[in-house]
C-alpha cells in the first residue's frame, strides 16, 4: 500500500517554464514557483516569508499547457506529490533534492485595463486576459492529463 503523498501549493511562477524531452522521448516541463506567507512576529510586525519550489510536469498534454499558458509572474495552483532525487557527486558525497511532481495545474486569471477612449477620471473595467486565448480551452484537459500520468506511474509504465 502506498503512503499518502500529496501537496497543494499556490504561488507565482518565478521564471519562464522550460520544456524539454528526455532521452526516452518523454516530455518534461519545469518551472519554479514562489509561495508567500505573511505572519506577525512577537512584536506585532508583519514578516513576509517566501519559499521557492521546483515543479516538474511530465507528459505531453500537461507540459505543453504549462509551456503555453505559464509565464513569469503568473499565479498558479499546483496539486501534486513530493519526490526526492538522490545522486552522488564526483567526490562521493550523497546529495538530494525534493521536487514537486505536478498532477494538476490551475492558472489564476490575468487582468488588464479596458482602454477604449474612456476619460482618465473614469474607472476602468477589468477584463480577463485569458478570454479567447487557446490555453483557456486546454484547462479542461488538465485533469484528464494528470489522471493519465498518475495511471502510468502507478502501473510502472512511465520511465524517467
Amino acid at each position: 500500500m502506498n503512503g499518502m503523498n500529496q501537496v497543494i501549493l499556490e504561488g507565482n511562477i518565478v521564471r519562464v517554464p522550460v520544456a524539454k524531452e528526455t532521452p526516452r522521448g518523454t516530455r518534461l516541463c519545469t518551472l519554479p514557483i514562489a509561495v508567500n506567507r505573511i505572519y506577525k512576529d512577537k512584536t506585532g510586525n508583519d514578516v513576509d516569508e517566501v519559499s521557492y519550489y521546483d515543479i516538474e510536469a511530465w507528459g505531453e498534454k500537461l507540459s505543453s499547457i504549462i509551456e503555453k499558458c505559464g509565464f513569469k509572474g503568473r499565479g498558479v495552483r499546483i496539486v501534486g506529490r513530493l519526490k526526492q532525487n538522490r545522486w552522488k557527486t564526483t567526490d562521493g558525497k550523497t546529495m538530494s533534492k525534493i521536487v514537486v511532481i505536478a498532477e494538476h495545474v490551475d492558472f489564476k486569471p490575468q487582468f488588464r485595463k479596458k482602454n477604449d477612449g474612456e476619460a482618465e477620471n473614469q474607472p476602468t473595467e477589468a477584463i480577463p486576459l485569458d478570454e479567447g486565448l487557446e490555453c483557456a480551452e486546454d484547462y479542461e484537459n488538465l485533469a484528464e492529463a494528470a489522471a493519465g500520468i498518475r495511471a502510468e506511474q502507478e502501473a510502472g509504465e512511465t520511465v524517467f
